[in-house]
């Protein structure tokens, strides 16, 4: 099933069941006024939203209306934690190689993950407002899922029970501000803003043989300003899965519902599938000519980030999104 939240009913909107081909919705109320408490309620709520979801798909469910995009905030409006890994090393490979650095070999076997903002997430058609494009304006399009409660010190095997939804996320960077900002060797504040999330979250067996060992084998495509970006494969290159991810974030502490765990910039060797971020792709371009090319994102751009089956059907929606000036008044 495809859930979402309408921008109404209050910070964290309200829940609806939406259709596979993301053009009808339904309100959910009567299960759960908002995904949030859905998930905190997972067993009891799950049956009961699949079955509104079958409602739908047949024609028999009442109350249903044609979804506009911009009516819809993120799934999770806020959510109580974030984490963010970095799992597709050769992201994580270029970028140190391109400054001079080797990758430590603990990269290999222990996932590379950071505290993400949670207090709130754009909607999927809301723009990206920044104060100065100084800042080095970025995209990151990334996998994210969605767990249940996790245990501390959870097993890959028992996290990978625990993961309820999958979506898209723009993990939006302030590419210039990060460097001071880890120098002082307290990880991202304020290189790190809110996030956007994709229209829908889908639960795992939506997605069918695309979704297997905890990965999502599919491309995810991203435009800036009308034009293909990348499109690299999400299920390749990936050093660690969904559960493993998970299981790192629980290690000490146990993960309430809802908490998101994101996969970090999808990116492969194969650097002709492009690139999911920016700085991605200014690598790539230093390692070969000597010096990157292409600016980050400046105000006016657009950008759209969405992933397709192998039907070419829009399985999340697409996060599309304006870059814009802030301004206090």
């Amino acid at each position: 099933m495809k859930l979402g939240s309408l921008k109404e009913g209050g910070r964290d909107g309200t829940l609806v069941v939406v259709s596979r081909d993301l053009t009808r919705a339904v309100r959910a109320a009567g299960i759960a006024p908002t995904l949030q408490r859905a998930l905190e309620d997972w067993d009891n709520a799950a049956p009961r939203l699949n079955a509104l979801a079958q409602s739908l798909e047949s024609g028999d469910a009442d109350g249903v209306f044609d979804l506009e995009a911009n009516a819809l905030a993120a799934p999770l409006p806020r959510a109580y934690e974030f984490v963010d890994g970095s799992a597709y090393l050769p992201h994580v490979e270029r970028v140190r190689r391109a400054r001079g650095a080797e990758v430590p070999e603990s990269f290999y076997t222990d996932p590379l993950m950071y505290q993400a903002t949670s207090a709130g997430f754009l909607g999927p058609r809301d723009p990206v407002r920044v104060v100065s494009e100084d800042y080095g304006i970025d995209l990151e399009a990334e996998v994210v899922v969605v767990t249940g409660d996790v245990p501390m010190a959870a097993t890959p095997e028992q996290a990978a029970a625990h993961i309820q939804l999958v979506g898209l996320v723009n993990d939006v960077s302030l590419r210039n501000l990060i460097p001071a900002e880890l120098a002082k060797g307290f990880g991202f504040l304020q290189s790190k803003p809110r996030s956007a999330l994709s229209p829908v979250f889908v639960t795992p067996d939506e997605l069918g043989e695309a979704w297997r060992g905890c990965k999502l084998h599919l491309p995810l495509v991203t435009h800036v300003n009308g034009e293909w970006f990348g499109a690299p494969e999400a299920g390749v290159d990936m050093q660690f899965d969904f559960a493993q991810l998970v299981a790192h974030a629980a290690r000490t502490r146990p993960l309430s519902a809802g908490t998101l765990v994101g996969s970090g910039t999808i990116a492969n060797q194969d650097t002709s599938l492009g690139a999911s971020c920016f700085a991605e792709k200014r690598t790539v371009e230093a390692l070969e000519t000597g010096k990157p090319v292409t600016p980050f994102l400046s105000f006016g751009d657009s950008v759209r980030i969405e992933m397709l089956d192998r039907d070419g059907r829009s399985i999340f929606g697409a996060i599309e999104q304006r870059i814009e000036r802030y301004s206090a008044s």
